[in-house]
């Protein structure tokens, strides 16, 4: 909780001083919203290893092998980078790019999930015969 109050407040200063800066300078808004979302995303990859750990641990309760569970991590940390790369895009002005980088996640984020596909196809086959 109160990493997400700092977080709240570095957001909110840094949106704050960003609207300033875009008025007469627009570059330093630029780098000031880059600074303070790379803080952000610090911050926020502190709480990724207790996320992994449980990921882990289920997998090991479960008997599924590491090897299901890796699609699903790469897919997710696609679906976070092409988000961010996607709205810094927005926020400059290029929604042209923006839509590109979403078309290209998604595209990217299927091919890294057809390890996981092919898992539950064979599996569903197996079932039933």
């Amino acid at each position: 909780m109160e990493w997400m109050v700092k977080v709240a407040a570095v957001a909110i200063a840094a949106a704050v001083l960003g609207t300033v800066l875009r008025k007469t300078t627009p570059e330093l808004a630029l780098l000031l919203a880059l600074c303070a979302g790379l803080w952000i995303m610090g911050v926020a990859a502190g709480g990724l290893g207790a996320v992994a750990a449980l990921m882990e641990e289920l997998a090991g309760l479960s008997g599924l092998s590491e090897e299901l569970l890796e699609p699903v991590v790469k897919t997710v940390a696609l679906s976070i980078l092409t988000r961010l790369t996607a709205e810094i895009c927005r926020s400059v002005g290029e929604q042209g790019i923006a839509a590109f980088v979403e078309t290209a996640g998604t595209v990217l984020a299927l091919a890294v999930a057809l390890p996981l596909v092919r898992a539950v196809t064979v599996l569903m086959a197996e079932m039933l015969t």
